[in-house]
């Protein structure tokens, strides 16, 4: 793991950062505190990044160090239990957490020990504490690794848009944004296409039925008489991207298929309105 400037974060640091109400350096808490193959399990601090993980558990191996994560950090991923590589949230991957809770007492949380917190604290966007450490499962690890979905979106830099829709849905919405793109006379970047599997553990857990995320991205018009010759938004690109992103909304919308919310479409074709998700990660 590249080595850091900063002494690492202790958790007794956090409790009293915690009790006094002061804010702490972050990138202090970047260390892999154990690894354990006997008992299969990995600890690192919060803030440890997913590359800096792989660094240290698959050194030199090209396939973990180029993997796509939502989120830089465990920590982040699990704020939003967002899906990793594989398509499985995060909290699939996790054998337990240590945090401190506001009053700043230290407590390892499980789904054995503290299970009501374990289930709030994954996917609870840091409401119910401080993360010190989480511990991993590092066969669940390997295999978010070997069954990673790979990735097709290219080098593109254009403004992405992420979308959920039921997996049965999604080649036919990518043929109809594809139709759309051609009639508006702009080059439709290759979409990324992923599974994202179900899991019913967290209490705030937004991917309550199995999705295809499709993430979409949206470049410049390539004329300037793209979406049509006397239309005077197309000189301006940014109005331009604007009319593509509810087009593509459109695209679901004519289906039956979708919502915006909160900057995420997801298809609510045969998903009931408790099913409707949220942003992930």
């Amino acid at each position: 793991m590249p080595a850091t400037s900063s002494l690492p974060l202790s958790a007794h640091e956090l409790q009293e950062a915690m009790r006094s109400a002061r804010p702490i350096d972050a990138a202090r808490l970047d260390r892999v505190l154990r690894v354990e193959p006997g008992h299969g399990v990995v600890e690192v601090q919060a803030n440890t990044t997913w590359r800096s993980l792989a660094d240290r558990l698959r050194p030199g191996n090209a396939q973990a160090a180029s993997l796509r994560t939502t989120m830089p950090t465990v920590a982040e991923s699990l704020a939003r239990n967002a899906a990793g590589p594989d398509g499985r949230p995060t909290v699939m991957h996790v054998e337990g957490l240590t945090l401190v809770t506001p009053d700043g007492e230290l407590r390892r949380v499980s789904r054995r020990a503290h299970a009501e917190l374990f289930a709030l604290s994954v996917g609870g966007q840091g409401l119910f504490g401080a993360l010190y450490s989480v511990t991993l499962k590092l066969d669940s690890l390997a295999r978010a690794i070997s069954e990673a979905a790979p990735s097709v979106s290219g080098t593109g830099t254009a403004p992405g848009m992420r979308l959920l829709l039921p997996p049965e849905r999604a080649a036919a919405f990518i043929a109809d944004a594809r139709s759309r793109f051609t009639e508006w006379r702009i080059a439709m970047e290759d979409p990324t296409l992923r599974h994202v599997m179900q899991e019913d553990e967290t209490f705030l857990r937004w991917a309550r039925r199995e999705y295809a995320e499709i993430s979409l991205r949206v470049p410049e018009p390539g004329t300037i008489g793209s979406f049509g010759e006397n239309d005077a938004a197309a000189s301006q690109p940014d109005r331009c991207r604007d009319r593509a992103r509810r087009g593509v909304s459109d695209c679901l919308h004519a289906r039956g298929d979708s919502r915006p919310d909160r900057g995420l479409l997801s298809a609510a074709q045969g998903i009931s309105r408790a099913e409707a998700p949220v942003r992930p990660g």
